[in-house]
């Protein structure tokens, strides 16, 4: 190295002796590209880091501006590394020629002589530094960077490139990955650490050498006439920020020419969202997973969004699939915007009596999901028990596609297989929706009815168009407010829960005055998870992300001045009842054994489609089954001959059938 500087000096001071020549030299320089790939960004509504996205081979990089740095730290590090970094062209003869006496007078190489300006050209170029070719080409390029660029932009580009440790690069990216923070206010120690970094990234990194991390801060300070410090240097480097991940993805697929995202969420909560449902599907079955969407309705910003609690290639990749976005079938949760349609338009109303029991739309007929039926029942109860029979009969009033039309004007994107027509199934989640579109729909309703359009980026709010009246909505808000909540939840939430068929999605979705919220819980490929409803699996987990927001409930508002608040004895005639256009069931059929069969066994089994529960089953003409809540009786052993059986169900209609038993 003595060699080396003392035959850079004979190489160099003569070309500077011939100021000419030497000009001519340094403007025919080739410049490397000053302009490097920096990571993309996506911060929360405050500035802070929710995800960096990697440069060419796995880097961080961020970029970084003067105003982002703390001013000690770069009054440190030129006062450390090139004090005369604002005065020279480039190359500090003075400690060029001071290195050059002091390796020749020590015998060892005691500075090296570098400005900062020559480690900025080494860093663009990642050129050699022990030999004279490439101490001159760093020079060369040095002079030229000092002619072409200002101290500022040079100085800029050294806080991009500089290297500390592992695979980063740059200031920033370093305090955050060192300290967990943005390099705007650092203290001496940490700035002394991160001056003294670049010069030997990798032996002098604190996760793995902390003696020598410590020694050279330590330098650092001494040299600058700073106390030391008994600081503990980083035992770790941080992970590089991950947080809702899948919806960078997303944000970086529609706009790939972008390098920053701002946008609405809050790092906090998403933080606690994803905590949550990790703690949740880790006491779920095998390959579940889980997405959240919360959302201030008032504003249409969206505070946090979840696709999957873990974003990783376990179970197959399926934690890079973005739940919040995949359509899936929604379940019960679409029956408060029927109901709310039909008080709308002034079918019914939350007292209005409706008829819950077998009825035939066509080809049609709803069961609910326990089987049974409870006969006439106030509209408010049946939306409560998410009642099946009465929604259906609402929607075939109200029209399906009258239903898609209010799903797309709230602002979602409601699909049906095909070019298919919608039918009366999509009140009960014959229609595939996004938790991104569901969590919509219901921030409309709590917007009394008007569309709020979701936003996840700074400043792209929108207004929507009124799709309810805002007692419709507030009906409806009302009635889902007084279902009662899980066990040991506070009472005072307006949410519905879903759960499609084959229990392959599990719903919850709720909002109070101010937010909203929406949960997905379920297997990424579709396969079942038996015993998972949305009462039981997602509610419990929605009401406790409600439970993180501040403050956790905020009351909803009371009803507007033209709602009807009346009992049923109250309302006009007719809203006192809502009579279907569909053609009721006749009554109880018994579709087994058919009528004259002749019976190969005297043992029979009657089975029953249609007609109320409780069935009556009469056996030539005498009592056999009372209360009969299941649809296949065994009547036992018949006596030969012609039988007669009857069975009458609970609205009093009846059917029946006679057989004969062979002896």
């Amino acid at each position: 190295m003595r060699l080396t500087l003392a035959l850079l000096a004979a190489s160099v001071l003569p070309v500077m002796g011939c100021h000419a020549g030497w000009s001519r030299w340094v403007d025919r320089t080739d410049l490397p590209p000053v302009l490097a790939e920096t990571s993309v960004e996506m911060r929360d509504r405050d500035g802070h880091m929710l995800r960096a996205f990697d440069v060419e081979n796995g880097r961080v990089r961020l970029a970084v501006r003067g105003d982002q740095v703390d001013a000690g730290f770069v009054d440190m590090l030129v006062r450390y590394e090139d004090k005369r970094f604002w005065r020279h062209t480039g190359v500090d003869a003075r400690a060029m020629g001071r290195a050059v006496a002091q390796a020749l007078w020590h015998r060892d190489v005691v500075s090296g002589g570098s400005t900062l300006t020559m480690q900025v050209a080494r860093l663009l170029e990642n050129g050699p530094t022990g030999s004279v070719r490439g101490k001159l080409r760093q020079m060369r390029v040095a002079w030229a960077l000092e002619r072409r660029l200002t101290k500022d932009g040079i100085l800029r580009l050294y806080l991009q490139h500089a290297p500390y440790g592992g695979r980063i690069e740059g200031v920033r990216s370093a305090s955050l990955l060192w300290f967990g923070k943005e390099p705007r206010r650092l203290s001496p120690s940490e700035a002394a650490l991160l001056v003294a970094l670049p010069q030997a990234p990798e032996t002098r990194r604190p996760d793995r050498f902390p003696e020598q991390a410590r020694a050279a801060r330590d330098r650092v300070l001494a040299r600058l006439g700073q106390a030391a410090t008994d600081a503990p240097v980083p035992r770790a480097m941080l992970p590089v920020p991950m947080q809702a991940p899948h919806l960078a993805d997303a944000l970086r697929a529609a706009d790939p020419d972008a390098r920053q995202f701002d946008t609405t969420l809050s790092r906090g909560l998403q933080s606690q969202i994803a905590t949550l449902a990790r703690a949740h599907v880790a006491r779920m079955p095998a390959r579940v997973s889980a997405a959240i969407v919360v959302a201030d309705h008032q504003t249409g910003e969206v505070l946090a969004r979840l696709g999957a609690p873990v974003y990783s290639d376990a179970s197959g990749g399926l934690g890079f699939v973005d739940m919040a976005r995949a359509v899936r079938s929604p379940g019960s949760t679409l029956k408060p915007l029927v109901y709310a349609l039909a008080f709308d338009r002034g079918l019914a109303h939350p007292s209005t009596v409706i008829a819950d029991q077998p009825m035939q739309f066509g080809r049609y007929a709803p069961q609910n999901f326990d089987g049974f039926f409870r006969g006439d029942i106030a509209v408010r109860d049946a939306l409560a028990q998410s009642l099946n029979v009465p929604v259906v009969a609402l929607t075939e009033a109200l029209g399906p596609d009258r239903l898609m039309a209010a799903m797309r004007a709230f602002g979602t994107n409601p699909q049906l297989p095909g070019d298919a027509a919608p039918g009366l199934a999509v009140a009960l989640g014959g229609v595939g929706i996004s938790l991104d579109d569901l969590v919509t729909l219901y921030a409309g309703m709590a917007q009394q009815g008007q569309a709020r359009p979701l936003h996840v980026q700074a400043g792209a709010a929108r207004s929507g168009s009124t799709v309810l009246a805002p007692r419709a909505a507030w009906q409806v808000g009302d009635i889902l407010a007084n279902i009662a909540p899980p066990s040991g939840a506070r009472a005072g939430l307006a949410y519905k829960t879903g759960t499609s068929y084959g229990h392959r999605d599990a719903w919850a979705v709720g909002f109070d005055g101010r937010h909203v919220v929406g949960v997905w819980i379920g297997r990424p490929d579709g396969t079942p998870v038996p015993g998972a409803f949305g009462g039981d699996v997602a509610a419990p987990l929605l009401f406790e992300v409600f439970g993180r927001l501040t403050p956790d409930y905020t009351p909803l508002p009371p009803p507007p001045t033209d709602t009807l608040i009346l009992t049923q004895g109250e309302l006009p005639s007719r809203l006192r009842r809502f009579e279907p256009t569909a053609a009721r069931d006749t009554g109880p059929e018994v579709t087994f054994p058919p009528d004259g069969a002749l019976l190969a066994t005297p043992d029979t089994v009657v089975k029953v489609r249609g007609g109320s529960l409780p069935l009556t089953v009469l056996v030539n003409g005498q009592p056999i089954e009372t209360r009969q809540r299941g649809r296949q009786i065994d009547l036992g052993r018949l006596g030969p001959g012609y039988t007669d059986i009857s069975v009458i169900d609970a609205q009093g209609q009846s059917a029946h059938v006679t057989v004969q038993a062979r002896p």
